[in-house]
């Protein structure tokens, strides 16, 4: 499996808080930032905005490094991703993701 396909299926190659993060484009930080806490009804800053991918080497955004409940299962679980699961047509987490991503779920077999 390519290595910027998250845990959860999403590929983090097209996503823009990765390409903010490899561009050191501050505008798109801000649009991401502003993106995402409407999204997530959080306070999210431009700041945060940095990440290289899920399951790549260095930095990631504060909810995928220590928050993101799907990452820390699989990791836990020493899967290269949630479709090496076993209870991946039944996980709850997985599903915040997958029921609403066909991309994410073709990613993972789904």
């Amino acid at each position: 499996m390519k290595q910027l396909i998250a845990y959860c299926g999403l590929d983090c190659e097209s996503c823009q808080a990765r390409l903010a993060t490899l561009t050191d484009d501050q505008s798109l930080r801000k649009k991401v930032a502003e993106e995402w806490s409407q999204l997530n009804q959080a306070d999210i800053t431009p700041d945060m905005i940095n990440c290289t991918g899920c399951r790549a080497d260095g930095v990631k955004t504060p909810f995928c490094e220590s928050l993101c409940p799907i990452r820390k299962c699989a990791q836990g679980r020493n899967l290269e991703t949630c479709g090496a699961c076993g209870e991946k047509n039944t996980c709850e987490k997985l599903a915040m993701i997958a029921s609403g991503n066909e991309s994410a779920r073709e990613n993972l077999g789904l």
